[in-house]
């Protein structure tokens, strides 16, 4: 074929898309997000036997095609706008019923489609029988049994696909009979829209008109930009129609639209597809291990438990090669210090780069068995249960259930990135809920806080590192959630909402999906790194070095070197003269960085900042944090290096930091509490911003997060300053 083939994958979360995704594509896939939003968007290559190619897209996870979420959205706008060749609809063998509503959507669509009847295992151990061939006949589509996990059936799978692209016929769009009154309103307004020619440059006439009758914001959001005069016609029809049956049947087109394709659904499965082995309400190994792991009691001593192991997993199998990195990049700034000429490019290259960005790569092992630990945990099945248990908490400060999740992708286990979890806020349909979760997922650890966190951690409490870890992820849900408590109370009241989730079955992960991805998120990381974090480094270094000394301060030192030099010459002790003149070095490179521009910012901020116990150093680096929180540690080892002008002195930030009299536990601690709670990261108040509809909400986490967590942190320093525990 001229034009490669484009195989898009389709289904409800928890399906095993993904899982099949990962198993055709292997390392072959690339991951961005779709133009406009950051919805993660994969695309992987596939090759057959015959030695042809072809791409596979991993499109969102969504129940249904109507726009309730940004992830149905961007579904339905692939299939819609890109038309790919087919449509690979993974559906879960043992929960069928409820996973062939997306799959009559799809049909009502009229996109080519295979069906893959996925988890055959786990519905044959409940007691499933499932005819595919009877199943194929009654939906006139190919439906091909397969395992995602193991790679069952996904060789046969890919071979109807091929075969069907190849074919090239028109296809025929699913009718389902919705009963007298919708199919009468359903058949008027087909007849509008395709008299008018309205928008059939990308839809149907009858789905647009089944699209109206479901009150979907975006075709109704479209159909006004097209043909104003056509929407209003059709408004008018879905509000008689409605007007209708609610005083017939006290009910709605949206509700009778959906009633029916289950009745559709179900009379095709009632006709020999499946049938039960043993009796339908016996509980099954998930559920039975659900009656452990998610007990009102049991369940969340659980799930501390859990997490406390993944830290103690992280930071015990993370030492030695994060030891490895640190003695690396020690040893390139060595090396680079003998072999390059003094002046602004050597410090660049040592202070800028090595120093700084080099701090967070240092980190990149301790990254990757974070989320080596976390894959396991959502490939299992179990962060579910965890928004499941979680949702009783919930619920008692005021927000919905489906706010866990956005907790939870924000960093709420670890690691993760406060971004998609603003963007996970968009599924809530309350205003005020959706607003309170927005303002608040920021204050979980998300994976840049986790270099500093675990950098001052390693440093002042190395002998209960995971102890701490596990305290300070506590801390962030109890200052986030009474966060969100206070703005229910406040500024966001109203009542909340009901949460319905389901929950998946657990699945034992494959090793290769957990190393796909662990090292698709580490890869991310280590992207930032090298890209936005680089160019802050240099920046900031830029800022540490210029406009540099007054011609009169540097006239000083070298006077001073040379009384030291004059004095010292008459003896023979050339080790003394070596350590005047080091300490001369010393106290210019100090002065140097107390005059450049950076150096006047953390100097001024010292007024305030005193109370937390911050230095003028550290100031810089909070500076810096507003950009990126990964920069705090980078800012740190740039502002230490260019202090210190031994080039034999190669220890590491968590060494240097140590030795230095200002730093202790309690400095530590407070910056640790500040660093966790002060404001989001730039990309994040945008987005923020954007989500909420208004900046004022974007300064507002700014303003409020910085002063929460500023006075938080004086109250730690001070406190432990009356108690003894600080100089």
């Amino acid at each position: 074929m001229s034009n490669p083939i484009t195989f898009a994958l389709a289904g409800n979360p928890n399906a095993g898309k993904t899982t099949l995704f990962n198993t055709l594509t292997g390392a072959r896939q690339h991951v961005g997000n779709y133009p406009g939003v950051t919805v993660e968007k994969k695309a992987g290559a596939y090759t057959f036997p015959s030695g042809e190619e072809a791409t596979i897209i991993d499109l969102p996870g969504t129940y249904s095609l109507t726009a309730y979420s940004v992830e149905e959205v961007v579904a339905r706008d692939y299939l819609v706008q890109e038309k790919p060749d087919v449509v690979i609809n993974i559906t879960d063998a043992s929960n069928l019923e409820r996973n062939l509503y997306l799959s009559a959507q799809l049909l009502e669509l009229g996109v080519p489609m295979v069906i893959a009847l996925n988890m055959i295992d786990v519905a044959r151990d409940r007691g499933i029988s499932l005819d595919a061939h009877r199943l194929s006949a009654l939906l006139k589509v190919p439906v091909i049994p397969i395992i995602a996990r193991s790679g069952k059936g996904t060789a046969e799978l890919m071979a109807a696909a091929l075969e069907l692209a190849r074919r090239k016929s028109p296809w025929n769009p699913l009718h389902i009979s919705y009963g007298e009154d919708v199919d009468l309103a359903l058949q008027t307004m087909a007849q509008c829209i395709t008299t008018a020619g309205f928008l059939q440059d990308s839809y149907t006439p009858r789905w647009l008109a089944l699209k109206y009758l479901e009150g979907d914001s975006q075709i109704q959001e479209k159909g006004r930009r097209n043909n104003p005069a056509v929407d209003k016609e059709l408004q008018e029809i879905v509000a008689k129609v409605g007007e209708h049956l609610h005083k017939t049947m006290e009910t709605y087109p949206e509700a009778i639209i959906a009633d029916h394709r289950y009745g559709y659904i179900k009379s095709v499965l009632r006709q020999e597809v499946i049938a039960h082995k043993f009796d339908i309400d016996r509980l099954h190994a998930s559920d039975r291990i659900d009656k452990v792991l998610t007990n009102r009691f049991m369940g969340p001593l659980i799930m501390l438990a859990i997490l406390l192991g993944l830290y103690k997993f992280t930071f015990t199998y993370s030492q030695l090669p994060v030891a490895w990195f640190a003695a690396f990049f020690g040893w390139l700034s060595a090396h680079l210090s003998t072999i390059l000429p003094d002046g602004h490019l050597k410090s660049m290259l040592i202070s800028g780069v090595i120093h700084g960005m080099g701090g967070v790569l240092g980190f990149v092992p301790l990254i990757m068995f974070m989320f080596f630990g976390i894959a396991i945990l959502e490939d299992s099945g179990y962060l579910a249960r965890v928004a499941f248990m979680m949702d009783r908490v919930f619920r008692i400060f005021g927000l919905h259930g489906s706010s866990v999740m956005a907790y939870i992708v924000s960093g709420g286990i670890a690691g993760g990135c406060a971004v998609p979890g603003v963007m996970a806020a968009r599924t809530l349909r309350s205003p005020r809920e959706r607003l309170a979760t927005l303002l608040t997922v920021s204050f979980m650890n998300c994976g840049a806080k986790l270099p500093v966190l675990a950098l001052l951690t390693a440093t002042f409490f190395s002998r209960s590192q995971a102890q701490l870890m596990f305290l300070l992820t506590l801390l962030a849900w109890v200052v986030a959630l009474t966060a969100a408590k206070i703005l229910r109370l406040t500024v966001l009241r109203g009542e909340s909402t009901p949460f319905v989730m389901e929950l998946p079955p657990y699945r034992f992960p494959t090793f290769r999906g957990l190393l796909i991805h662990t090292w698709e998120r580490t890869w991310q990381y280590i992207k930032k790194a090298g890209t936005t974090i680089l160019a802050i480094s240099i920046l900031i270094w830029a800022m540490m070095t210029f406009p540099g000394l007054p011609q009169s301060e540097e006239q000083n030192f070298a006077r001073q070197r040379q009384e030291v030099t004059a004095s010292t010459a008459q003896t023979v002790d050339n080790q003394q003269l070596k350590e005047k003149l080091a300490a001369i070095d010393t106290a210019q490179a100090g002065s140097t960085l107390r005059h450049s521009l950076a150096g006047r910012i953390g100097i001024t901020m010292e007024s305030v900042s005193w109370l937390p116990g911050f230095d003028w150093r550290t100031n810089i680096a909070l500076v810096g944090g507003f950009a990126a929180k990964e920069v705090i540690v980078t800012t740190l080892g740039t502002a230490y290096s260019l202090g210190e002008t031994d080039p034999e002195n190669n220890a590491s930030l968590s060494e240097t930091l140590a030795k230095d009299p200002h730093w202790n536990p309690v400095v530590a601690l407070a910056l640790i509490v500040f660093v966790m709670f002060y404001a989001p990261c730039f990309v994040t108040v945008v987005c923020i911003s954007k989500e909420s509809g208004s900046w004022k909400w974007g300064l507002f986490s700014i303003c409020f997060n910085t002063t929460f967590a500023f006075l938080l942190a004086t109250l730690v320093y001070q406190g432990g300053r009356l108690m003894g525990f600080a100089g």
